[in-house]
């Protein structure tokens, strides 16, 4: 309220109104002494009487104001409560300097030093003896002081408050350990807003802060360890974890079924099971991060502490490391570099996963610097039993894929066949996928099968559906099928495997991929087709490289248009590169092709460099998906070396055909097969000018096999009977089976050819 010098109210503020509850029309211009009560409220500077009746006792505070146009007047504030203030504040003040905990310095306007209270002395180095009359520069200059004196600064300049501003620092009653403090700072004013100097509140954060650490390097560790299915790069995760957040080193130590892939033997730390270092790390520069290098063997003697970790599956924590005691004795290799670092402290925490101990973990902390304590060995648990089953993890991927790799080197060929119309090798990057495959497949007539295929998925299922698939390629290419109708067959194979499947999370067929080209080099023309985006590269003599386009279908047991078949002419010393998807899987677009055009282009070795240099050059290292690749040069057969006439559909060509290939063999100088070759030739041109329609051909090729061929224009196929005793014809075909090492027949746009091979003698 305001009061003018006889006393009169002139003035009356809303919160007058809401104290006494007297509205200012009714006070103004009236009497001070109107409102007074009785001194009842003894506790008050004076008491007021509310317009309800109830006596308000109030603390009052005077101001001279300037001159009104009424005089000069008083600004009266009011303060209820009755309760002595000047106790209150004398109480605070005794609490804030004696038993608060935390820290209190008051500084003048020069930032010097002039009062701390009790929680205050000793916590930042300084003491009531020495900091008083200091700057926080001179005070304590090892506590970020610096940094604190421009915060102060910029408080006594703005006379803005600055909250949780960080101070770091040793104090003197706790050396080894460097503690956070959390400050804030204010301006101090008088009443006349001059400005006193400033406060400095400081609070000791180091337990919450290093709460804070750990629970964000356990959060961290769950996201950083195990980030791979490998196992060295899991403990060197570790380890890159706990160094320098946790320890000032740190090693890693497996036993070897981790680092192999096997089953972990029972119970573990069995003497004679050695452990080999798989990762470590050190804050020292310059020098190699510990005495073993990483895969070297490193045994713990049996007397070592550290070896019975492995046994009873206990951690241990040394607070303080004595040079004779049995950690330092019990390991002399050890021992040396423990000396060396001046190890303090350390932790060892065996890798346990399923009751088994897979190695250890062993944290150093040097002098100086605080020790390890319980805080610290859960923490360094905790981040083990992460990194066992991480490294376990690991173990058992490593497993799987040495089984998968295993099953998978079992169903593919050692070495490829070696036909002779083309000269093949083949390189393969095995990822533990398992389903990728080639082969080179002899075919009657000379020619030869090239195949490459890629089933989906990876694992030990889909290992043994590629070894199915690769079988049943075989088997169709037994029957000298085309390649259109090989893939038709082989498409409805794995329809059937994959409705056979009775677990929809087991390894399904749908979506291989399959290309499978056929070559003669009778005619130097192949014949392919393909399932899915198979790859396939052409070299010509001349150096240029083509991708031919192979017609479109889709991989096998999809829905699509039925599978077509293309022929190509090849010139002679061709070469041919067929490749599953993985050999350009670091390529995410054309530039793969680019990268294998020039590869190509440049090559002039033998196909089996060329194939291997592909792999080496394209495929990156370890990489996610298998890759094959199969490269072959073309040869053309010798025209010399096929001898073929057109016979008249008439029975005494029999006699003709028999005379012909007599003639041709001699000229081969093969006169050990001419008896042989005159019956099957006999018996299969009877056949064909019989039960068949012309043209009828006769065809001789001296390769790595005498092979007899009959085409004819029909399409009923051959039946090989077995002919009763009294029957008096139906033995050709069962003659020919007896004479040749082996027949089919294979069935053209117009009509068929029945085929039939015999080895060569030794002589020959």
């Amino acid at each position: 309220m305001l009061i003018d010098t006889a006393g009169t109210v002139v003035g009356w503020s809303t919160a007058a109104e809401e104290l006494l509850g007297y509205p200012a029309e009714v006070v103004v211009g009236r009497p001070l002494t109107q409102l007074l009560g009785d001194d009842r409220a003894a506790a008050a500077d004076v008491v007021f009487r509310h317009r309800d009746g109830s006596l308000i006792g109030c603390r009052i505070r005077l101001r001279r104001e300037q001159a009104k146009p009424g005089g000069a007047c008083v600004k009266v504030d009011l303060l209820p409560n009755g309760e002595d203030s000047s106790a209150v504040d004398k109480a605070l003040l005794d609490a804030l300097f004696n038993r608060s905990p935390i820290g209190l310095c008051l500084l003048d306007p020069e930032l010097r030093l002039t009062r701390f209270n009790a929680a205050a002395d000793g916590m930042q180095g300084i003491s009531a003896t020495h900091g008083l009359g200091l700057r926080p520069t001179e005070a304590w200059p090892t506590f970020s002081a610096k940094h604190a004196e421009q915060v102060l600064t910029t408080v006594l300049e703005t006379g803005e408050p600055v909250l949780g501003f960080e101070k770091t620092g040793r104090p003197p009653d706790d050396p080894d350990t460097e503690h956070i403090y959390s400050a804030s700072a204010f301006r101090l004013e008088d009443e006349d807003g001059r400005i006193l100097g400033v406060a400095d509140t400081i609070v000791d954060v180091t337990a919450h802060r290093r709460a804070q650490q750990r629970l964000a390097l356990t959060a961290e560790a769950g996201s950083r360890i195990g980030t791979t299915l490998d196992v060295l790069h899991t403990a060197t995760e570790f380890a890159e974890m706990v160094v320098p957040r946790l320890a000032d080193s740190v090693a890693v130590d497996l036993l070897e079924p981790v680092l192999t892939g096997q089953d972990m033997p029972q119970p573990p730390g069995r003497p004679g099971w050695s452990l080999r270092r798989a990762a470590s790390r050190s804050r020292r520069t310059g020098v190699e991060p510990s005495v073993y290098a990483a895969g070297e063997a490193s045994d713990l003697p049996d007397a070592a502490p550290a070896a019975q970790a492995l046994i009873d599956h206990r951690p241990r924590l040394v607070r303080e490391v004595d040079q004779d005691s049995a950690w330092v004795r019990g390991d002399p290799v050890r021992d040396r570099r423990m000396q060396e670092e001046k190890v303090r402290s350390l932790i060892v925490v065996p890798l346990v996963v399923r009751d088994s101990a897979l190695g250890l973990v062993t944290l150093h902390r040097w002098s100086p610097g605080r020790p390890f304590d319980e805080e610290d060995l859960a923490l360094a648990q905790d981040l083990a039993v992460r990194a066992a089953i991480a490294l376990d993890n690991a173990r058992l991927h490593l497993r799987e894929r040495n089984a998968v790799l295993t099953l998978q080197r079992g169903l593919l060929p050692r070495d490829l066949p070696t036909p002779g119309a083309v000269e093949a090798g083949h390189h393969m990057v095995l990822s533990g996928a398992g389903g990728d495959w080639t082969d080179v497949i002899a075919l009657p007539g000379a020619r030869v099968a090239l195949v490459v295929g890629r089933t989906p998925g990876r694992g030990m299922g889909t290992t043994a559906t590629m070894g199915r698939l690769r079988t049943a390629v075989q088997t169709l290419a037994a029957l000298d099928l085309a390649p259109d109708e090989v893939m038709a067959r082989l498409d409805d194979l794995v329809r059937q495997m994959d409705a056979e499947s009775a677990d929809p999370a087991a390894a399904s067929p749908v979506g291989t991929t399959c290309l499978y080209l056929v070559y003669d080099p009778v005619t130097c023309r192949c014949a392919l087709a393909a399932a899915g985006h198979a790859g396939l590269a052409a070299l010509r003599p001349d150096g240029t490289v083509t991708f031919p386009e192979l017609p479109p279908a889709e991989p096998l047991g999809r829905p699509g248009p039925p599978f077509a078949r293309v022929e190509r002419h090849l010139t002679q010393g061709s070469r041919l590169a067929l490749f599953t998807p993985g050999l350009l899987q670091a390529f995410a677009d054309d530039t793969g092709r680019a990268a294998l055009t020039k590869l190509l282009a440049a090559s002039t070795e033998s196909v089996q460099s060329t194939s291997l240099t592909l792999t080496e050059q394209l495929v990156p290292a370890d990489p996610p998906e298998d890759a094959a690749v199969l490269v072959a040069r073309t040869r053309t057969l010798d025209p010399a070396s096929v001898g073929e006439w057109e016979l008249p559909s008439d029975p005494a060509a029999v006699a003709t055909a028999r005379s012909l290939a007599t003639r041709q063999l001699h000229a081969w100088g093969l006169a050990k097969e001419v008896f042989a070759t005159e019956l099957i030739v006999s018996e299969l041109v009877t056949n064909a000018i019989r039960y068949a329609r012309p043209p009828v051909h006769l065809r001789l090729i001296h390769d790595r096999q005498l092979t007899c061929e009959v085409s004819d224009g029909s399409s009923s196929a051959p039946h090989l009977r077995h002919a009763r005793t009294t029957d008096e014809g139906g033995r050709g075909l069962l003659l020919v089976s007896q004479l040749a090492e082996r027949w089919g027949a294979r069935y053209e746009n117009l009509g068929k050819t029945i085929w039939a091979e015999q080895p060569l003698s030794a002589a020959t």
